[in-house]
């Protein structure tokens, strides 16, 4: 009998184990970028369905039409009261009602129409004579050529441009931006030719200041959010030696949440050292929303404030609650506290206050604290295969970073979330998907920083086409420090 017994008490242990190896690899298998830190690139063909069915079923909910909305403001041609030219067409010579001829037919006044168009575009080959003076030290002097002519032949800033505006500003890879200036600008320039103008665009940039221009402007700005994403580089980092270097690049963005200014650069790694390195950070005082990733850490002391990306933490406690609905319900609790909260800050916000109401504010951190102290209590002693139960794990962390999570309800300025940094990381991302990677760190920090300055000086009103002008003539747009 006392065999039997042991035999029962074995098998139990195993099954409970087999119960939690059953319920971690469930976990596993059902994490993507609704309920983890997931990107949706890496979704699977189910969870990409799931999300559309989910999309198009808030839509249908809302009961919206296809097309316009009414008071959508329309963004159809008005025409101009001055036109470049004006021509007269010939008029009519059948009756559009019984097809009689109208040779003959009375004056019945005008009517009009406005076309809009581009002019044909032509390469225009123009020979420069350079005057040379010799100076009675007998040196002799010659003029400077246009655009910093480095041969004696050369493509001008308008062709640069094109492959700039195509390579960059349109994502497009640099053989189909030189096949497609082909096609349709009638200009055969080579790959080579569109690389070396792209990295013509960094150098000049860098050299009118611009890195330092954006991070002094970042460091004086109230609020900044900040990520980092991994990138496909070739070549890796070596040290003097030609060891390579632990890590794996990533693109980094620091920007305003206004999208006012938006940075990127290239970083060997997303190490600690590394990203103190992008010397933004170091001695700014204001807010940072962030995910908790450890290496941002560094900087929590000197900061007036830390928001936790609210979104990371909602996909988090999804997860927790998909387990098992009842048993980690506090996890839904605390999303449904978060987004309360969330509403009320923009509500407070768009009625013209800088504050919450106290009394609501201190009902909503009491739902928030009996919750995440349920979550800690329920699943302190919860068997899992390794380690804590990840329900544990996580309302130990929204227990003890409560004043990162709720910084957005103290200061109504700071957003709740980190989303305009990982939706400013698109931009590397869709630029990596199409061209497939980078050459070198280098080739990436160009990027980083022809994408930082199109983005900001677009978003201060500037078009793409005539920043690059600027820049590639010698006169950059530069951030300068907000007094707003």
């Amino acid at each position: 009998m006392a065999g039997l017994v042991a035999r029962v008490g074995t098998l139990e242990a195993e099954n409970a184990t087999l119960v939690t190896e059953n319920a971690e690899l469930r976990r596993r298998l059902g994490m993507n970028s609704t309920n983890s830190s997931t990107p949706p690139s890496k979704d699977s063909i189910e969870a990409k369905a799931k999300r559309r069915a989910d999309r198009s079923s808030r839509e249908r909910s809302k009961e919206r039409k296809p097309g316009g909305q009414p008071g959508h403001k329309g963004s159809g041609l008005a025409p101009t009261v001055t036109p470049d030219r004006t021509e007269t067409l010939p008029p009519p010579g059948d009756c559009g009602g019984c097809g009689g001829d109208l040779g003959d037919a009375a004056d019945a006044g005008m009517s009009w129409a406005q076309v809009w168009d581009i002019l044909a575009v032509t390469l225009e080959k123009v020979h420069y004579l350079l005057p040379r003076r010799r100076c009675g030290c007998g040196k002799t002097t010659t003029a400077a050529p246009p655009f910093g002519a480095a041969s004696n032949v050369v493509y001008g800033p308008n062709v640069n441009a094109a492959a700039i505006l195509l390579a960059s500003e349109g994502n497009v890879p640099i053989e189909r931006t030189a096949a497609l200036m082909a096609m349709m600008l009638g200009v055969a320039v080579s790959a080579g030719f569109v690389a070396r103008a792209l990295e013509r665009f960094a150098q000049r940039l860098a050299a009118s200041g611009f890195d330092e221009a954006m991070k002094t402007a970042l460091r004086a700005e109230d609020v900044l959010c900040a990520d980092e994403t991994p990138t496909n580089v070739i070549s890796k980092n070596t040290d003097e030696h030609g060891a390579p270097l632990p890590g794996s690049p990533h693109a980094v963005t620091v920007r305003t949440p206004d999208a006012r200014l938006v940075w990127y650069a290239a970083m060997g790694s997303r190490s600690k050292t590394d990203i103190a390195g992008l010397g933004v950070l170091d001695g700014y005082a204001g807010y940072l929303v962030r995910d908790d990733y450890t290496a941002w850490h560094q900087f929590d002391t000197q900061l007036a404030g830390v928001q936790q990306c609210a979104a990371h933490l909602i996909r988090h406690a999804k997860g927790v609650l998909e387990l098992h609905p009842t048993q980690q319900n506090w996890a839904g609790e605390v999303i449904t506290v978060l987004r309360e909260a969330n509403t009320a800050a923009a509500t407070a916000t768009a009625d013209g206050r800088d504050h919450l109401d106290p009394q609501l504010l201190a009902d909503l951190r009491q739902r928030y604290d009996k919750a995440v102290a349920w979550g800690i209590t329920t699943n302190r002693h919860r068997h899992w295969d390794k380690g804590n139960h990840p329900g544990y794990n996580l309302a130990t962390r929204l227990h003890n970073k409560t004043d990162q999570v709720w910084t957005f309800t103290r200061n109504l300025a700071v957003p709740w979330t980190n989303n305009a940094s990982e939706q400013a990381l698109k931009d590397p991302k869709r630029h990596q998907a199409v061209s497939g990677y980078w050459h070198t760190l280098t080739t990436l920090a160009d990027y980083c920083r022809s994408r930082s300055y199109l983005i900001s000086a677009r978003n201060h009103g500037i078009q793409a086409i005539d920043a690059i002008h600027h820049a590639l003539t010698g006169n950059p747009w530069l951030p300068t420090v907000s007094t707003a």
